[in-house]
């Protein structure tokens, strides 16, 4: 089954830091993009950050920058995500998923170039 595994999410207080890492099950991130999205209730899943197959090149969306960075590293075949200075506004279930369209990323992110998806890890960031 190919499918991702994201973990590391938790409760954090504002200003504090979580790192997510996302583990590739039955195909090799190297091939493609990978990007985080998130999801907060009543809202839509926006992409949050993107990195190249070759993790080369990066990209977030604006409310993170600054604050995220994503990496990648292809012989544990896993993506991480850094979230540092988190604010409650960052609190959402956050998910990760490939690119099986592209190699480098494109913004906005386009949902459904996106495949590979698991449940996602909650973040929860209090005031």
């Amino acid at each position: 089954q190919v499918h991702v595994v994201t973990s590391g999410g938790g409760l954090v207080h504002a200003g504090g830091s979580l790192r997510l890492s996302c583990a590739a099950s039955g195909f090799f991130m190297d091939y493609y993009a990978i990007a985080w999205f998130r999801q907060a209730p009543g809202k839509e899943r926006e992409g949050v950050s993107c990195i190249s197959s070759d993790g080369s090149s990066t990209s977030y969306v604006d409310s993170v920058k600054g604050r995220f960075t994503i990496s990648k590293d292809n012989a544990k075949n896993t993506v991480y995500l850094q979230m540092n200075n988190l604010k409650p506004e960052d609190t959402a279930v956050y998910y990760c998923a490939a690119n099986t369209m592209r190699t480098r990323c494109v913004l906005p992110m386009i949902l459904h170039e996106y495949n590979y998806w698991d449940k996602g890890t909650q973040v929860t960031v209090s005031s």
